[in-house]
């Protein structure tokens, strides 16, 4: 057994925490972009795609995020293709991350009144020039507060990667549980760095939602 005090515990933890936050972001924006990509897309209605995207957005919600980090990491390598946790890790949750924004942010543009499209129309804009100048902006004063929610899921989610081998928060409190045997003290300090990366971004939604709810 070795001896950690509770300052080195907190030290090694706090040292792995950059990996879940790094990993977060990566995953964030690339889903944020892939995301924009199919909304845009299903926007424009093209015949067959918006079937596609929607069975897109319905595997991903539909399975298990850990289900799908399996598949990223075993199923890429049974394939033949040379895979590191890393790559594995951002892919999975990249995907997951796509298909739930992609869907957000349909809404809010869905809930955009259906005159404002009329009245681009009249101005004679282009679809993309609708979508830019006059759908968009308002839709995104809607989007902004399930956006900056569903950063706390994206965050949480980055545990599941240590089951493919991924040092980050969660694999680092378990190889300090058994080298220490002290899960109490360790999982309870891993809780409590989670809690501390998620509730600012959760307070944070809250106030941005109640903010544009008042400004409408």
């Amino acid at each position: 057994m070795v001896s950690f005090s509770l300052m080195q515990i907190l030290e090694n933890l706090l040292f792995a925490t950059r990996w879940t936050i790094l990993l977060s972001c990566i995953a964030f924006v690339c889903g944020g972009l892939v995301a924009l990509m199919l909304l845009v897309l299903k926007i424009a209605d093209f015949k067959g795609l918006t079937r596609v995207i929607n069975g897109y957005i319905q595997v991903f919600q539909g399975t298990p995020l850990l289900t799908q980090l399996f598949l990223a990491y075993f199923g890429l390598a049974m394939l033949g293709f040379d895979t590191s946790a890393w790559f594995a890790a951002t892919l999975a949750l990249t995907l997951y991350t796509s298909a739930y924004l992609a869907d957000i942010w349909y809404g809010c543009v869905k809930a955009v009144h259906q005159g404002q499209w009329e009245a681009a129309k009249t101005l004679a804009l282009s679809f993309y020039e609708q979508l830019r100048y006059v759908i968009f902006p308002q839709a995104i004063r809607m989007a902004i507060p399930p956006t900056v929610g569903f950063m706390v899921q994206v965050v949480k989610g980055t545990a599941l990667v240590s089951i493919i081998g991924f040092v980050e928060l969660t694999r680092t409190g378990g190889m300090i549980a058994n080298a220490t045997y002290q899960p109490l003290l360790v999982y309870a300090c891993v809780g409590a760095i989670y809690f501390c990366l998620c509730f600012p971004i959760s307070m944070s939604a809250r106030l941005l939602e109640r903010k544009f709810h008042v400004s409408r």
